[in-house]
């Protein structure tokens, strides 16, 4: 479990005193704060720059949630023909929609191998790559 230590730092701020000079420990889960449902809850990594403009970036953890409920617009994770996307749900025009203008939207047919995996609850920017293959 980590160590939650509350303090806020501006990004651009060039110095500040020691966060561990006077704080606060709280005890943090991660788990507890980010995820709703353990059981029906997996993690993704996102690929392409089609989410972009909803800060989902290559490389981001994606978390997804089996569980939620999917409501119009959600960005969710779905398996499309074989091949699992990330894009925004319309269930009005019946599409996925990437969140930049330079990928069209993708109009969902009956010859479509189409289900949706689950709700993107999270993501989560990753500054370094990790060390280890995933």
């Amino acid at each position: 479990m980590l160590k939650f230590i509350p303090i806020k730092a501006s990004a651009g701020i060039v110095g500040f005193e020691s966060p561990a000079t006077e704080y606060t420990q709280l005890s943090l889960d991660l788990d507890q704060l980010l995820i709703d449902h353990p059981s029906a809850t997996y993690i993704g990594i996102a690929q392409g720059k089609s989410m972009m403009g909803d800060g989902i970036f290559c490389g981001d953890l994606l978390i997804v949630d089996r569980a939620q409920e999917i409501k119009d617009h959600d960005v969710v994770v779905a398996s499309l023909n074989g091949v699992f996307v990330c894009k925004k749900i319309d269930k009005v025009e019946g599409c996925l929609r990437s969140s930049s203008k330079h990928f069209p939207p993708y109009f969902l047919s009956e010859e479509d191998e189409f289900q949706i995996e689950g709700v993107v609850t999270r993501s989560i920017r990753l500054h370094r790559p990790f060390k280890k293959q995933l």
